[in-house]
Order: structure tokens, then sequence, then C-alpha cells
């Protein structure tokens, strides 16, 4: 099985780099300058389940070509257009894309774009980031990923995967509910990040305050509310895991995006907490702490914007 890997940071560049260590028919889509640290440095990876330095296949995007079974899509959220631009030539034939974004809004633009029975469902769980010299850095001890198909027709490439996933040094598995899955996590890091983007602090940080405890239960509360709403409610045991997550005393644990707003990078905020509250808005579920911290993104969005950044 021929795989493509769209990008070589946190998330492509971990799970990519170890399908190659085990053998895997892997090719990197990457932008010119980073294809050209690859090839000079190889695909380097830190993780407390070893470190690898790897050799891999790059192509760019003007060269790049059908042929392959499955596109792994990584992309940000605010490049979505961009990245499904990049890997249109290649899904041709049978390719199928396996998003690894987060929340679900991307499933409808992909759809449109690629067709249904052309996009699976997928969600990575890893703390990983690209440091400045290049060097993919796996943060927690949790590697995993699921993918199913959302059609009958992406069987076939949900079984090819798993067979060239035999070896991988992380955890995987393929599910038949994926969009439950997806949700899942959804309710979950639509409370992180909204919780440490508003507090502009990781957990361990806002719950040694007075409030910080209720008003992060209370936004997972309202998070659940609008999942349970659209039709995909979210189990009492992930609830409960959730909430010793989110709570745990001295725990480090941030979303990325609570650093993107520190560094004044762009942030999947719309994509993330707008998204859903705007289901929530249209189920008519009351949703007053995630009002306030997607309008709180929102903001940071229109400021950044008005100094000179992007959206």
């Amino acid at each position: 099985m021929k795989t493509l890997v769209l990008g070589a940071g946190g998330v492509g560049g971990y799970f990519g780099g170890r399908m190659v260590e085990a053998g895997a028919d892997v090719t990197f889509l990457l932008r010119p300058k980073r294809a050209a640290a690859l090839a000079k440095d190889g695909l380097r990876i830190a993780s407390p389940y070893g470190n690898a330095a790897l050799k891999v296949k790059c192509v760019t995007q003007d060269a790049v070509k059908p042929g392959y079974d499955v596109v792994m899509f990584t992309a940000k959220a605010y490049d979505l257009e961009s990245a499904m631009d990049a890997i249109a030539p290649a899904m041709g034939g049978k390719a199928v894309v396996l998003p690894f974004l987060n929340g679900m809004a991307h499933l409808q633009v992909l759809d449109e774009r690629f067709g249904r029975d052309k996009v699976m469902g997928g969600v990575a769980y890893i703390g990983a980031t690209l440091a400045p010299d290049g060097e993919v850095r796996h943060l927690n001890d949790t590697h995993r990923i699921v993918f199913g198909p959302r059609a009958a027709a992406q069987k076939a490439g949900c079984d090819a995967l798993s067979a060239a996933l035999a070896g991988v040094k992380f955890d995987w598995k393929p599910l038949e509910d994926i969009e439950q899955a997806m949700w899942d996590k959804w309710v979950l890091l639509a409370s992180l990040a909204g919780m440490t983007c508003l507090m502009r602090a990781p957990v361990g940080d806002y719950i040694a305050t007075g409030a910080g405890e209720k008003l992060v239960l209370a936004l997972l509360a309202e998070n659940a509310a609008v999942a349970r709403a659209a039709g995909f409610p979210t189990g009492e045991a992930a609830l409960a895991n959730y909430r010793g997550i989110l709570t745990q005393k001295g725990s480090s644990f941030t979303a990325s995006m609570m650093r993107d707003v520190e560094s004044g990078g762009a942030t999947e905020g719309e994509h993330i907490l707008g998204a859903l509250l705007a289901l929530a808005r249209k189920h008519g579920v009351a949703t007053p702490m995630l009002e306030v911290a997607a309008t709180h993104l929102e903001a940071y969005a229109a400021r950044r914007l008005r100094e000179g950044g992007s959206k």
C-alpha cells in the first residue's frame, strides 16, 4: 500500500515517520523548504518511545501524481483550502483521504471537494510539535490514531491501512463508528482549548484558583450537551475521564491552541470553538461558557488581523 502524508510536522511527521520506520511505503508531500531540509538531514523524531533518524521520500506539490491508496491529511484547519489543492492531484484512482484535523467541520468541506466516498474519518491523539531545528518532538506518552470508513467504498482502504500499520511503534485501531470518536475528542478539545486559552494557563494553574474547576466543568458539560443534541452523545465513562484530565492538580497539560495564541500565531479557534457554538445555536442549547471562550478567540483573531497578521 502506498501512503502520501501531507506535512511532516508534529502529527504527520510522527505517525508517517513511524510508518517509514516499520517499513511502510510512505511519501511526504511538503513545501520546498521542508523537503530540502529532510533531504539534507532526514526526518528526526525525539520521543519517549525511542528516537529515530529516517531517510524518507518527499515530493512537492508541483510533482504530485496519482497512484496512492491513502492520503493522510494533517493540515491545520486554517490551511484547509490550500491543503486540499495540494493533495488534489493524488486523489485520482482509488485514493481515499484520511483527515486528522480536529472538530468535524472539515468533513463537509472535504466531501464537497472530493466526494463522501473518498473521505474517511480519523482521530490522532498525541502531543507533538515541530521544533525550530526541524526535529519532530513527541511531548507526552500518548501516540494513537483511530480511523474508519464513512462509506462502504472505504472498507478496502481501511483494511489495507491496517495491514500497512503492522509493527509500527504507536497504537492504532480501526473503528466502525469513527464519527463518534471524532465527536468525543471534539468535546474534550473544545473544553481544554477554551479554558487554557481563556486563562492563559495549563490545567494545574487554573485548577489552583478558586473557580477554575467549576468553570471548566461547566464548559465541558455545555460541549457534551451540544454533542448530545447533534446525535453523538459522549459516553459517561469518557466524560468521567475528561473530568479527571481537566481538573488534575499540578497538571502541565495545555492545548496547542494556547501556545499558538501566546506566540501570536493563527489558531483553529473558529474550527474548534466557533463551529461548536454555531451548532449549539442551531440546536437551541444554552452555552454561556462556550460563547465566552469562542468570542475570546474570535476577538484575538480580529486583533491579529488588524495588526497585520493573517486569519
